[in-house]
């Protein structure tokens, strides 16, 4: 007896694994490159994604900074395979960070609320 072999094709979804995010370039509409995602900030509480840790600037590691950046600010293009951020780079310049090797206090709501108003958009916590 015979059996008809069957090809499915994975469904397409708007899902993706965090680790598939890390390392993700971040560029600008017009294709150009700024930085990397280094990592992303879950809400432990709401599960969602708070913000993209982008790796910027630097040579071999020195003079790196590192952005956070409220989730809402990006998006994802397809085209592109890469998340976009239509920003100069006086814009990321002056834009909260923080070096390298330090850590950023995300237990201090004032810096977290300093970053939304720079980047426009409503804190993922509410009002």
């Amino acid at each position: 007896m015979e059996t008809a072999t069957t090809t499915t094709t994975p469904a397409r979804h708007s899902l993706i694994a965090s680790d598939r995010v890390e390392g993700t370039a971040l560029r600008r509409p017009n294709g150009e490159k700024i930085g990397t995602i280094q990592r992303l900030m879950i809400d432990k509480l709401s599960g969602n994604v708070a913000y993209a840790v982008l790796s910027f600037g630097g040579f071999l590691g020195l003079g790196e900074k590192h952005l956070p950046v409220p989730w809402a600010r990006l998006k994802y293009n397809t085209a592109l395979e890469a998340y976009e951020v239509d920003m100069s780079d006086e814009e990321l310049g002056k834009a909260p960070s923080y070096a390298a090797d330090k850590e950023f206090d995300w237990g201090d709501r004032e810096s977290e609320r300093e970053l939304h108003r720079y980047y426009r958009v409503p804190p993922y916590w509410g009002i």
